[in-house]
């Protein structure tokens, strides 16, 4: 036995970065440090940087290692990576499209050290053109009950194991009341004593930004203009998504009905804003998880989303609902020539209306009592306990079966095949 510890080499979005996939990523490499057991190098890349100096994270030290990096990294820099660190394997996350390029030389990789992939994808058709990049890991970890039927159909004899986006239910909780009152009362004036619909997403095209605020302007036409107000935690300017405030001129809603959230706040307080919002809205055409619902539902606020990708599983186990679940009125088959085909899936402008409508008219304790059973669905499902319980244990597990440089195992670099 040795007391060496295990080192990952991370490729993802900068593991302290606000996004979806940098808050999985520092909560998998957290879980892991805690046991004493490995050391991380992580290629912190997806965001622009001011310095470029890495950086160790405290209270780890070099056991947890940030290099900023343009992008996720390129071809030259993990073999520099590998010949100097020496790590035990490569764990990298997110869409597939970035990657192709570590795949290429994934024969140069996997000859030293196994490649674990935690993977999302959105939709089917199943993506059979994936199969070449999901054949190139040892192992594929799948983000959604839809990524992993979608792995184990493509390509049924890479290892996969299902493992969900978890949520830090000690921070996305049920907060005091009137504590949430009064801090949401002076960061979000317009919203006092008003029904508040809460939407925390990037404004980008497959966001469904511009339809939100036009559907939620038939919602107020029904209910007064004075009735609600919908609380978009985003940016109105994204160059990736519509002009929201040029929408609202259209569309008169310039007494703040509608509310631009611009400034970055941390998870503590973005959790008031979950416990001061009545519903949760999430309608993007394609989710691979949706992390704003999870959080959502795990602070006790129910949700109305779209059916698709892994929002799925998040408002519904299959017998109880946690909010509102949207079938898609249309599944369009879209693409590009990177993906082929892929299901863009649209609601019914008019159904959701009348989502928000069902929630608004609900009692205060229907409501509650709808979101305290989407927090137990949270708690026992996607809970940050059971994800930090779990990727250890597989990490070491990978490890211990498939080895590093001098003791890998499973690999062969070359195939015959007999024509």
């Amino acid at each position: 036995m040795t007391d060496k510890k295990i080192k990952v080499l991370v490729l993802s979005d900068h593991p302290l970065s606000p996004s979806g996939v940098g808050t999985q990523t520092k909560y998998m490499i957290e879980s892991c440090l805690k046991t004493g057991k490995f050391s991380f190098i992580s290629l912190g890349g997806a965001i622009k940087h001011l310095d470029y100096t890495p950086v160790q994270v405290e209270p780890y030290g070099k056991d947890f290692v940030i290099v900023p990096i343009d992008g996720y990294g390129n071809q030259d820099m993990i073999r520099s990576v590998l010949n100097t660190e020496k790590p035990d394997m490569i764990w990298f996350m997110t869409d597939p499209r970035f990657y192709t390029w570590l795949w290429e030389i994934e024969n140069e990789i996997r000859a030293l050290v196994p490649m674990v992939y935690y993977h999302v994808w959105d939709n089917k058709p199943y993506p059979d053109f994936n199969k070449v990049w999901y054949d190139s890991n040892d192992y594929i970890f799948t983000i959604s009950k839809v990524t992993d039927d979608i792995v184990k159909n493509v390509s049924p004899n890479v290892k996969s194991t299902y493992l969900p986006h978890a949520v830090d239910n000690q921070i996305f909780k049920t907060l005091e009341k009137q504590e949430v009152i009064d801090y949401m009362d002076q960061v979000i004036p317009q919203s006092k004593d008003k029904f508040m619909f809460f939407w925390n997403s990037r404004n980008a095209r497959r966001k469904q930004s511009g339809s939100l605020i036009f559907w939620f302007n038939d919602f107020l036409n029904k209910v007064g203009k004075d009735k609600a107000c919908l609380v978009m935690h985003t940016n109105p300017k994204d160059p990736n998504g519509q002009d929201l405030n040029a929408i609202l001129e259209k569309l008169g809603l310039v007494n703040g009905e509608v509310v631009f959230s611009t400034q970055a706040v941390d998870s503590t307080l973005l959790a008031k804003f979950y416990n001061r919002a009545d519903c949760t809205l999430c309608i993007s055409d394609a989710e691979g998880f949706g992390l704003s619902t999870l959080e959502s539902l795990s602070c006790g606020t129910p949700i109305i989303v779209n059916m698709t990708g892994g929002l799925q599983e998040q408002v519904t186990d299959g017998e109880e609902w946690f909010g509102i679940g949207l079938e898609p009125s249309s599944k369009a088959i879209i693409g590009s020539q990177d993906v082929p085909y892929i299901y863009e899936d649209r609601i019914n402008g008019e159904e959701f209306v009348e989502a928000m409508c069902k929630l608004y008219n609900m009692s205060e304790q229907e409501r509650e009592d709808l979101g305290k059973k989407g927090q137990n669905h949270v708690n026992k499902n996607y809970s940050f306990t059971q994800l930090a319980a779990k990727w250890p244990i597989l990490l070491e597990e990978i490890h211990n079966e498939m080895g590093s440089w001098e003791t890998r195992k499973g690999y062969k670099s070359m195939e015959l095949i007999e024509v």
